[in-house]
């Protein structure tokens, strides 16, 4: 059997594209990536080390920290949160875990994007069991993603059939424009076949690196893009089985380190440096790992500290307490209604239960009214926050 002919490309000779003029405006065509790409770099390949090594670490807390799913939907609604903070909306992980009912109704629809998002996710997760990281798959997440720009029936998203672009009013002053719509498809099973083909001799992390650049350059739908480029990489890593667990979230670096972000993207594309955007890339894999544990770390000394300390106090409620911080582990805001119905426990029960974790200092009160109170799990919110 003859071995099929594969092209070889030195990444410092990367040729980002040419541009094609359409009617009144450029738009990028790029090249295509699957071929097998290798590097002289040396500081390309401490990264891609060092970034094996942290997933590894990563991944190995996933496996260790018991009931890590419960702690999982946190993670989900920070990447949600932060990822369609991105994109332009104005809302906080401590308005994102509140109820349709208790958000203020001008943050509704950027509430509802982080719902989305979270829909999105969780569903393309549970179909990674029958279907890889694919261009359908990527399909039939958009219409989780994006349902009201979809129709009624939530069919499966469909690549752009008109030309899109990034920054500026109109085509004529954009700052990037994307392929032309009769390209994407092309592009689109050029892709897919590189993260796939089992004959190329490149490493994942490289794959995807060069993956979500692709992506990000096609902008293949007309809406949804970079959400779907970051989602893209998590999925990728639980796929290939880098990781057991969904529990990579780069959208927090990603957004603290946005304008390097842009800035790489564009000069890959207007330099042909792809050396840079894959460095870039490697830095963000080690310290959203980095991240990642930490977080784990807290987590555990925060579940010992209340679990095997605190509330023992409480004597013949323990029980009771231990599903109630088994509740707040997936919903850190919480009242006596959502207490009672959760724990099966009638609503007076319930408020002396929530009263007992206000003594104990583990939730406080956040509306400050006398009805209607909303009691958080402040000290475990505040682990998912993005702060500097």
């Amino acid at each position: 059997m003859v071995s099929p002919i594969i092209a070889i490309m030195d990444i410092k000779d990367f040729f980002a594209g040419n541009y094609i003029q359409q009617y009144q405006y450029k738009s990028f065509s790029p090249s295509k990536i699957n071929k097998e790409w290798v590097w002289t770099d040396p500081q390309l390949n401490t990264l891609l080390s060092e970034a094996n090594l942290k997933l590894g670490a990563l991944n190995a807390y996933s496996l260790q920290v018991p009931n890590v799913d419960l702690f999982r939907e946190m993670y989900v609604l920070k990447e949600a949160t932060t990822s369609s903070r991105i994109e332009g909306t104005r809302i906080e992980v401590e308005e994102a875990i509140l109820k349709e009912k208790d958000v203020r109704p001008e943050k509704k629809n950027d509430w509802q994007e982080v719902r989305n998002y979270i829909a999105a996710m969780n569903f393309a997760v549970e179909k990674l069991v029958q279907l890889p990281v694919s261009t359908r798959l990527l399909k039939e997440t958009l219409a989780f993603l994006l349902p009201g720009s979809l129709d009624s029936e939530r069919i499966p998203g469909k690549y752009r059939t008109s030309q899109n672009w990034i920054g500026g009013v109109t085509l004529k002053d954009a700052v990037f424009v994307p392929p032309h719509p009769e390209e994407v498809k092309d592009l689109m099973e050029d892709l897919e076949q590189f993260l796939h083909n089992g004959a190329l001799h490149v490493p994942p992390l490289i794959r995807i690196a060069l993956a979500h650049y692709q992506f990000e350059t096609i902008h293949p739908f007309l809406n949804g893009n970079g959400r779907m480029g970051r989602l893209l990489i998590t999925l990728y890593l639980v796929g290939e089985r880098l990781l057991s667990k969904p529990t990579f979230y780069p959208s927090a670096y990603l957004e603290k380190h946005k304008g390097l972000y842009y800035d790489n993207l564009t000069t890959a594309r207007r330099s042909n440096n792809l050396t840079q955007w894959v460095k870039y890339f490697l830095v963000m894999i080690i310290e959203t790992c980095e991240d990642g544990v930490k977080t784990f770390q807290n987590i555990l000394r925060l579940r010992e500290e209340i679990e095997g300390r605190q509330i023992l106090s409480l004597g013949r409620k323990v029980p009771k307490a231990k599903e109630l911080m088994t509740l707040l582990y997936t919903s850190p805001a919480v009242n006596g209604v959502a207490v009672s119905k959760a724990l099966k426990i009638s609503l007076p029960t319930a408020n002396a239960l929530i009263d007992d974790f206000v003594g104990l200092g583990i939730l406080k009160e956040s509306t400050g009214l006398k009805r209607n109170r909303l009691f958080v799990f402040t000290e475990y919110l505040n682990l998912f926050q993005n702060k500097e």
